[in-house]
C-alpha cells in the first residue's frame, strides 16, 4: 500500500516533492500532491506539464495547462514554454494555435527562447505559415531561430525555400551550427543538388564537424540520393563511430542505388555483430526489398523482425501490405488486415488506404469499399486510391461519383486523382464526363495536364470509337505524344478494325519504343484479322530481324494457399487430365448454350478444327478449368494472367460462368474483369 500523501505543506516543500516525483516517474502520485495545493504556483505548473511531456503524455500536459487557463491564471514565459514543447512533440497544431496566441496575449511572442520553440513547434504540426509568422515577430535571431525556420521549410516540402533561409542565414553572419548542416542537408537531397552538397561537406570537413555522426549520416544520404554512391560509401567508412542510424542510412542508401546485396549485407553484419538493431532498421530493410522486387523475402524479413521481438508498426505494414499486393496474397493481406484490428492501427489512414488498395488488386473490390468507409479523415491519397480501385474494375459511374464527393469534401486532387478518373471514364466509355473532368484541370482546378493524362483523353476517344478524333486529338497535343496514346489508338484499331490508323500507330511505336513486342504482335494480330497474311508475315520477320521475342501468356490461380500457374498448352500440372477432360465436357455445354469458337484469334493459317484445339490450350483457360475443379464451396474464383485475355478466351469464360453458376475474376494486363451470368464487367471491351 502507498503512504499517505502529506497535506498542507509550504508551497516550496510540495515544489521539491513534485519534483522528486517527477524525477521517478511517479507522475499520478505528482499530480496528486499537486492537486492538494490550494494556490500552486507558476513553477510547479511548469514542473508538471514539462514532466508529463517528459514522459510522452503531451494529451495531460496539454490538460494541465488548460486547466491553468480555466482558472483564469496567466501563464509566465517558462510556462507556455512547457505548453509549447507539449503541442510540439504532439504535432497538435490546435492547441500550438492557442500557444502562440497566448503567447501574444501576455508580450512573450518577442521573446528568443519562446520563439524559437514556437518555430520548431509549428515546424513539427507542419504549419509553415505560423513558423514565418514567429520568426518575423523576433526582434534577434539566433542560429537556433534560423535552424528551426530551414528546418521547418524542409519538413513542409519547401526544400528550396529552406536552402534560401540557410544562405540568408550565412549572409546575416550566423555561423551554421552542426544541427543547422544536419538538418540542411536533406534539402540537397531532395532536390539532388550535388553541389551545394559538396559545398557544405567542404565546410564540414574545414570546420571540424566531421566527426559529428548526424551531419555524416546526412551526407550519406545526400550523396546515395544523388546517385553517387561511392562516395557515400566514402563517408560512411570514414566515420569513426557509425550509430545505428548511419547504418541505417547506409543500408536504404545502398537499396536506392539497387545494391540489394551489399544493404543486406550490412543489415547481416549488423545482427551477428551483436548490434542493437530498431524500427528503422528493420523498415529500412524491408521497404529496402520490396523496392527491390524482394516481395517473397520481404515477407520472410517480416518473420524474422517479429521472432526478434519487434511488433509492426505504421510503416512495416504499409511495407507489408505492399508486399501482398504485389504477390496478389489475398490470404496474407487478410492476416495484415487481422493484425490492424487487433492491435488499434484502424485510425492510420496510411495503413487503411494500403489495405483499400490491396483488396482492390486481389479483386475483392466491396472489402476496399468497407475499409474505405471507416477511414474518418480521408485525404488525397485515400480518394485516388479508391478511385483507382474503381477504375481497375472498370467502374466508371463509381469513379466519377467519388470524385464528385471528394472535391465537395473539400480535398484538392492532385495529378494523380485526374489519371484515375480519366481512366474509370475510359473504362465505361463515358466519352462527355472523361472530356469534362479533363478541361476542368486547367480551368477550375489550375493542374496542368501531363502526358499520361492526354494518354487517357486518346484512351476515352478510341474506346468510343472514335477514331479519327482520337488522331486528331494526337495531332494538336501541346506535348509530345507518348506510348501510352499511341498504344490507346493502335488497340482500338484491333477492335474497330481500321489497318490504316493501325500503321500509322504501329510505326511511331516502333520508334518511340523499339523493343516493346507487344506492338508488333498486336499488328500483326489486326493484319491476320484483315487477312493481310503478307503484311503480317513481314511484321513477325521485323519481330525476328530485331531480336525481338513476344512475352509467353502465363496466367495462375491460387487454391489451397498453394499458387498454380500455366503456360498455353500446359501438361505439367499433376491434375492436367482433369483439367482438359473438364474443358472438354465444359465445350459441349458451351456450344449447346450458343458459344462458337473465334478462330480469328489463332494467328495462323490452319484449318478450323486445328484452330479450335489451339484456342482450347490458352493459359487463362486452363487456369480458369482448375479453379472451377477446387470451389470448395466457394462462389467466385480468381484468375491472374501477365497479358491481354485472348478474345477467344474471354467470351468462352462468360458462358463458363453461366453454365457454373459462378463468379469469374479475371485481372490481365489492363484491367479486371468480372463475369457473372453470361456477361462481363468490361462490356467486351478491354
Amino acid at each position: 500500500m502507498l503512504p499517505k500523501l502529506p497535506s498542507n505543506l509550504p508551497p516550496h516543500l510540495s515544489l521539491k516533492l513534485i519534483k522528486t516525483y517527477c524525477d521517478s516517474d511517479d507522475l499520478r502520485r505528482a499530480h496528486q500532491l499537486f492537486d492538494k495545493m490550494t494556490n500552486p504556483d507558476l513553477r510547479s505548473w511548469t514542473v508538471l506539464i514539462s514532466a508529463y511531456t517528459r514522459r510522452g503524455c503531451e494529451k495531460e500536459a496539454k490538460n494541465v495547462y488548460t486547466q491553468l487557463r480555466d482558472r483564469e491564471i496567466q501563464p509566465d514565459k517558462l510556462v507556455l514554454l512547457s505548453f509549447v514543447k507539449a503541442c510540439a512533440t504532439s504535432g497538435d497544431l490546435v492547441e500550438a494555435q492557442k500557444a502562440h496566441k497566448d503567447a501574444v496575449t501576455f508580450g512573450f511572442h518577442r521573446d528568443l527562447l519562446l520563439g524559437n520553440a514556437m518555430i520548431d513547434m509549428f515546424g513539427k504540426c507542419k504549419y509553415l505559415e505560423g513558423a514565418k509568422r514567429v520568426f518575423n515577430e523576433l526582434q534577434f535571431r539566433d542560429v537556433i531561430s534560423w535552424t528551426s525556420m530551414c528546418s521547418c521549410y524542409v519538413s513542409c516540402g519547401k526544400p528550396g525555400n529552406g536552402l534560401q533561409a540557410f544562405r540568408e542565414m550565412v549572409l546575416d553572419g550566423v555561423r551554421p551550427n552542426s544541427v543547422s548542416l544536419s538538418s540542411i542537408l536533406p534539402a540537397c537531397s531532395n532536390l539532388k543538388y550535388l553541389n551545394l552538397g559538396r559545398e557544405i561537406h567542404g565546410f564540414v570537413v574545414r570546420n571540424g564537424f566531421w566527426e559529428n555522426v548526424f551531419i555524416s549520416s546526412a551526407l550519406v544520404d545526400m550523396y546515395a540520393t544523388c546517385l553517387c554512391i561511392k562516395q557515400a560509401e566514402l563517408v560512411f567508412n570514414r566515420m569513426v563511430n557509425r550509430d545505428i542510424v548511419s547504418h541505417n542510412v547506409m543500408i536504404s542508401a545502398y537499396f536506392e542505388n539497387g545494391e540489394a546485396a551489399k544493404a543486406l549485407a550490412i543489415f547481416k553484419r549488423m545482427k551477428n555483430g551483436g548490434s542493437k538493431l530498431n524500427y528503422a532498421s528493420w523498415n529500412a530493410v524491408l521497404c529496402g526489398c520490396l523496392q527491390a522486387g524482394r516481395t517473397q523475402q520481404t515477407l520472410e524479413l517480416l518473420a524474422e523482425m517479429q521472432n526478434a521481438g519487434f511488433k509492426p508498426n505504421q510503416i512495416t505494414l504499409t511495407a507489408v501490405l505492399t508486399a501482398c499486393t504485389n504477390l496478389e496474397s489475398l490470404r496474407g493481406g487478410k492476416e495484415i488486415h487481422g493484425y490492424i484490428f487487433r492491435h488499434g492501427f484502424l485510425n492510420d489512414t496510411t495503413t487503411l488506404t494500403a489495405l483499400i488498395f490491396m483488396y482492390a488488386k486481389c479483386g475483392k473490390l466491396e472489402i476496399s469499399q468497407k475499409v474505405f468507409e471507416m477511414i474518418s479523415r480521408k485525404d488525397t491519397v485515400a480518394w485516388n486510391t479508391m478511385i483507382i480501385a474503381n477504375s481497375m474494375h472498370g467502374n466508371g459511374n463509381e469513379a466519377l461519383m467519388l470524385f464528385n464527393k471528394m472535391l465537395n469534401s473539400g480535398v484538392k486532387p492532385n495529378p494523380v486523382t485526374f489519371t484515375a478518373v480519366l481512366s474509370g471514364c475510359s473504362h465505361s466509355r463515358l466519352v462527355d464526363e472523361g472530356l469534362f473532368v479533363f478541361n476542368s484541370m486547367s480551368k477550375v482546378h489550375m493542374i496542368e495536364p501531363d502526358a499520361e493524362h492526354y494518354s487517357c483523353v486518346v484512351d476515352i476517344l478510341s474506346r468510343a470509337g472514335r477514331l479519327e478524333e482520337a488522331y486528331r486529338f494526337i495531332q494538336n497535343m501541346v506535348i509530345e505524344p507518348t506510348a501510352s496514346a499511341w498504344g490507346a489508338l493502335l488497340g482500338a484499331c484491333r477492335v474497330y478494325k481500321n489497318v490504316d490508323l493501325a500503321r500509322i500507330a504501329a510505326n511511331r511505336l516502333f520508334e518511340i519504343e523499339p523493343h516493346n513486342s507487344g506492338n508488333y504482335v498486336l499488328l500483326s494480330n489486326i493484319f491476320v484479322n484483315a487477312k493481310l497474311w503478307g503484311e503480317a508475315s513481314e511484321t513477325r520477320k521485323l519481330m525476328k530481324h530485331k531480336g525481338i521475342k513476344k512475352e509467353p501468356g502465363c496466367s495462375w490461380v491460387q487454391v489451397k494457399n498453394k499458387v498454380h500457374t500455366f503456360l498455353v498448352g500446359d501438361k505439367s500440372n499433376e491434375h492436367s487430365d482433369d483439367i482438359y477432360m473438364f474443358l472438354s465436357n465444359m465445350s459441349e455445354k458451351m456450344r449447346q448454350a450458343g458459344y462458337l469458337p473465334d478462330t480469328e484469334f489463332v494467328l495462323q493459317d490452319l484449318d478450323c478444327e486445328e484452330k479450335e484445339d489451339m484456342l482450347c490450350n490458352h493459359s487463362e483457360k486452363l487456369a480458369v478449368a482448375f479453379g472451377l475443379l477446387n470451389l470448395n464451396g466457394e462462389s467466385s474464383i480468381m484468375v491472374f494472367k501477365n497479358l491481354r485475355i485472348c478474345g477467344d478466351c474471354h467470351n468462352a469464360i462468360k458462358i463458363m460462368a453461366k453454365i457454373v453458376g459462378v463468379t469469374i475474376v479475371v485481372r490481365d494486363s489492363l484491367r479486371f474483369h468480372h463475369f457473372r451470368d453470361g456477361h462481363c464487367s468490361c462490356k467486351d471491351f478491354w
